[in-house]
């Protein structure tokens, strides 16, 4: 009958995370991870089963991979950095050319965004001068803004 001691576990969780090293998969990791915990629960609990442990292997790999992608959701962590609506996209500015659905108007911001305080603007509703709008889009080199909804602290 075979007879696996803790280190045994502990030398398969760290050859598991050093082949890591050599294949990023960002996969293998938790299989390591998991034979370090069957080593750290063997070395407590010395007279385990053989089935026992592999299933302890098995089952706290497959929990820990399933609990990675359940946090790091794919795309759900993109950055928008080097676009150009990182920059501009939930930005509040004011009107200073009124705009109507079919006519362009503008927009101003508090301080400069790419370089310009001043940007042509489109809408699905008429704003006046004044109204305090937010970049929803950018379309071209127009922004798409809309209506800024006042806190209820704020008041109309």
């Amino acid at each position: 009958m075979i007879t696996l001691l803790w280190w045994h576990w502990a030398l398969v969780g760290l050859v598991l995370i050093l082949a890591e090293l050599i294949v990023p998969s960002f996969f293998i990791l938790w299989f390591g991870l998991g034979g370090l915990l069957v080593a750290l629960l063997l070395a407590i609990v010395p007279d385990m089963s053989l089935a026992a442990q592999f299933l302890l292997w098995s089952l706290s790999s497959l929990l820990m991979v399933a609990g990675w992608f359940l946090v790091f959701k794919r795309g759900a962590h993109k950055s928008l950095i080097g676009r150009a609506s990182a920059q501009l996209e939930g930005e509040v500015g004011m009107i200073v050319e009124a705009v109507q659905p079919f006519r362009n108007g503008r927009v101003r911001f508090q301080r400069p965004i790419l370089g310009s305080e001043v940007w042509e603007c489109l809408a699905d509703e008429p704003y006046m001068l004044g109204d305090r709008v937010k970049v929803v889009s950018i379309e071209g080199s127009r922004v798409k803004v809309a209506r800024v909804v006042p806190l209820p602290s704020e008041g109309t």
